[in-house]
């Protein structure tokens, strides 16, 4: 049987894109109907919302409409193609996911609700993330007879092994404050509070130089993610730094605020 194909008005209505002056944007998943799971449309619509915001912004922020974040995959829609192979290639959700993690802006995912399966998958490719305390997140499909496919792995390279086996194995969900505690996400706060929370940090990532920002997102993928020798290690990082000196400016101006008394961000 021929897939279905996608249609572009409901790529358009799945996900909400808001650019910004400050270098921050904001990716709105738009399909509260549906607890804000991820069919084809939707896929698609946050490629191509990350394809506009490359160039453009430092940060992105990922939240959802409604009461949930994500509910992972729409399990219901069954095979739908957009009629484009190298776009139905990009928007499998595994691809979706490494699509967010070599993008180069910082993306702080804003957890307003429910986040189950592949919506925990996103909260750990996330590069920061803020909770709301009334949040669940979980992994199902336990239930389903089947192991979490994606937000298994994604938690277990985060999480502490016996925190990702309980999210595994149970299927419980856990709140927001609990994923705090966890090391799931960095800071819980009550839900009326998220959108500035989720804001102020995207600004103080911000004040930062994009390059400094892209590079130092890449060394903490690949570090321990690739490379977990302590000599390398200190290696990658001094490649790192020479990749900054040679692209940015920003570090030459940092060294010269601060040798002429200047104080810099987190300078003691």
């Amino acid at each position: 049987m021929s897939p279905t194909t996608a249609s572009p008005g409901e790529t358009e209505q799945s996900v909400l894109v808001e650019h910004f002056d400050n270098g921050i944007s904001r990716i709105t998943f738009n399909r509260p109907h549906k607890r804000n799971a991820m069919n084809r449309a939707a896929r698609v619509g946050i490629v191509r919302a990350l394809d506009e915001c490359r160039g453009r912004s430092k940060v992105i922020i990922l939240t959802g409409n409604g009461p949930a974040f994500c509910a992972g995959i729409d399990l219901k829609e069954g095979e739908v193609s957009t009629g484009d192979a190298e776009l139905d290639r990009r928007t499998e959700w595994a691809a979706v996911q490494e699509e967010i993690r070599n993008h180069p802006a910082v993306v702080i995912a804003a957890v307003n609700g429910i986040a189950l399966g592949g919506g925990s998958t996103l909260i750990n490719v996330a590069d920061l993330a803020v909770v709301a305390n009334e949040a669940q997140i979980g992994m199902p499909e336990i239930g389903f007879g089947l192991y979490p496919t994606l937000a298994g792995p994604a938690a277990q390279l985060r999480l502490q092994p016996k925190h990702a086996a309980w999210l595994v194995l149970t299927a419980e969900r856990i709140d927001g404050t609990t994923a705090a505690e966890w090391g799931l996400v960095n800071i819980a706060v009550p839900l009326e509070e998220l959108a500035a929370a989720a804001t102020a940090l995207a600004e103080r990532v911000a004040s930062f130089d994009a390059t400094a920002l892209e590079w130092s997102k890449k060394g903490l993928w690949k570090i321990p993610g690739e490379i977990s020798e302590w000599t390398q290690a200190i290696a990658y990082g001094h490649e790192i730094a020479g990749e900054l000196r040679a692209r940015s400016t920003a570090l030459a101006e940092g060294l010269g605020r601060f040798r002429s008394g200047e104080r810099n961000p987190g300078q003691g």
